[in-house]
């Protein structure tokens, strides 16, 4: 018995020791969720390396951290204004801002990727940070709809490859997905849940599926929405409403979508399309593909789904909806949006 105990003592510590080991993290990216990321893993106690391709991009991201550092702190440390400045001062020398991602990950102990939504993009930067990182590094996607294990299989390392999907703003949502390909050793992925609760969030896992937990439940729901709105079978406004006040939703499909931005909505749909063109819940949308070409993008633009209402024009797709073929009738051009302007689901 003493024996057993002593061998369960020791694994206990190893596996802690190894979960406390995430001390350098290097965040790859620093747009609105790689300086979110980075942001909390700095405030954690955290030595973060934030890796963009210019100082004047670096410079501008470390702005605007400061920035939501200061907001954080005067909520934190209402009574204690001292406090508050010390708390930005000590997390902002936590961060380090770096134009060079081979350097950048030379004494990291977890890397975490937050660039654009391009698949061949991130295999070609993992694959340059797999030759470069200690054997001991752990790799981590943000991704919100690619797979893991499709990025992963540019590296060496698939057992110390997982997911770390944030949701924008990071510093404020909760939730962090934790995705583990088959690959995944179970070191990698408890010292993945343990920086996540290390960084503050609420962790929830999830096999590499498309989606994973949330945009996969969500985006179908959004794309159901606009099929309703084809037929003609109710309205933007009607339909928003419902789900308002009859499922107790904080916002409509409709302004969840222009809110997240149409564009990043089809692009998420046609890639998941591609790999499973059979997946009913995966059909593209004639009217959102529609929409898409004629620069019609939610919110970044100030016209989609919403403002359709407003400008009498929801009658015209509605009638449109009622004829016998959709996608005749719109005239769809089906093109590829730039992947640069591709977001998160959840995150813009």
């Amino acid at each position: 018995m003493a024996f057993a105990a002593k061998i369960i003592t020791r694994s206990l510590s190893t596996s802690a020791t190894r979960q406390a080991a995430i001390k350098h993290v290097t965040v790859i990216g620093s747009g609105l969720m790689g300086a979110g990321i980075a942001q909390v893993a700095a405030q954690s106690g955290h030595t973060v390396t934030v890796v963009d391709m210019t100082d004047e991009i670096l410079q501008k991201a470390k702005g605007s951290i400061q920035k939501s550092l200061a907001r954080v702190a005067k909520k934190k440390f209402a009574d204690d204004p001292s406090g508050g400045e010390t708390f930005v001062k000590e997390t902002m020398g936590r961060l380090h801002m770096a134009t060079d991602p081979k350097q950048a990950v030379g004494s990291a102990d977890l890397v975490v990727e937050a660039i654009v939504e391009n698949l061949e993009i991130k295999q070609t930067l993992f694959s340059l940070l797999d030759e470069n990182a200690p054997q001991h590094t752990i790799f981590a996607s943000n991704t919100s709809s690619l797979p893991i294990h499709d990025i992963a299989i540019s590296t060496k390392r698939l057992d110390r490859f997982g997911g770390l999907h944030f949701f924008n703003p990071v510093p404020v949502m909760k939730l962090l997905e934790v995705i583990r390909i088959p690959e995944t050793s179970d070191d990698t992925f408890n010292s993945l849940m343990g920086f996540g609760k290390a960084v503050g969030k609420v962790t929830v896992q999830c096999k590499d599926t498309p989606g994973f937990i949330v945009n996969r439940l969500l985006l179908p729901y959004m794309i159901e929405s606009v099929r309703m709105l084809e037929r003609g079978d109710a309205s933007v406004r009607d339909i928003d409403t419902a789900m308002k006040l009859g499922a107790g939703y904080p916002m409509g499909p409709f302004e969840l979508c222009d809110y997240v931005g149409l564009d990043t909505t089809k692009f998420i749909i046609d890639g998941w399309h591609k790999k499973h063109p059979e997946h009913p819940l995966f059909q593209p949308s004639p009217m959102l593909d529609k929409l898409v070409a004629e620069g019609k993008l939610g919110m970044k633009t100030g016209e989609g789904f919403t403002s359709m209402e407003n400008k009498a024009t929801c009658d015209k797709y509605n009638n449109l909806a009622t004829e016998r073929n959709l996608k005749t009738a719109l005239g769809i051009q089906h093109k590829l949006v730039d992947a640069r302007l591709h977001r998160m689901l959840i995150n813009k």
